[in-house]
């Protein structure tokens, strides 16, 4: 197997290293193999391609860290195509949170929720995706 070295936050690691004693892996490196398969394999489901998706992204931050800011408005902008809906909210006394709500195909919301995850100081990034079709097939209320 290869050895991979990975720069990280010193409380990420002690978080990892805290997950695998307490989740019974046989160290960091079985968690990291692992939520590098999980996160390659979100976006592969056969089902969700060539559909019209509805997708919600939620991002947190630090409200002291300007530049992620900047970069959920720079990406919103670069995107208009994909962003339906976008609202900003103080979340506690030192956070922000973002909500996008995206409208496209499985392979732009992909890179956008990429895009978002490779921005420095976000705190969390998650998100569900649905088929817009699925809506034509609910029971009448």
């Amino acid at each position: 197997m290869t050895v991979v070295s990975v720069s990280m936050p010193e409380e990420l690691l002690e978080r990892i290293d805290t997950f695998a004693d307490e989740h019974g892996y046989t160290g960091r490196s079985e968690v990291i193999r692992e939520a590098s398969r999980n996160l390659l394999g979100e976006f592969e489901d056969k089902r969700l391609e060539e559909r019209d998706l509805m997708g919600v992204v939620t991002v947190l931050f630090n409200y002291e860290t300007t530049a992620v800011e900047e970069r959920m408005m720079h990406l919103r902008h670069q995107h208009e195509h994909l962003v339906a809906s976008n609202f900003h909210s103080h979340v506690g006394d030192h956070y922000c949170m973002e909500l996008f709500v995206l409208e496209g195909s499985l392979e732009d919301i992909s890179a956008f929720v990429g895009q978002i995850r490779a921005t420095k100081d976000t705190l969390t990034v998650d998100y569900s995706v649905i088929p817009v079709d699925d809506f034509g097939t609910l029971p009448d209320a």
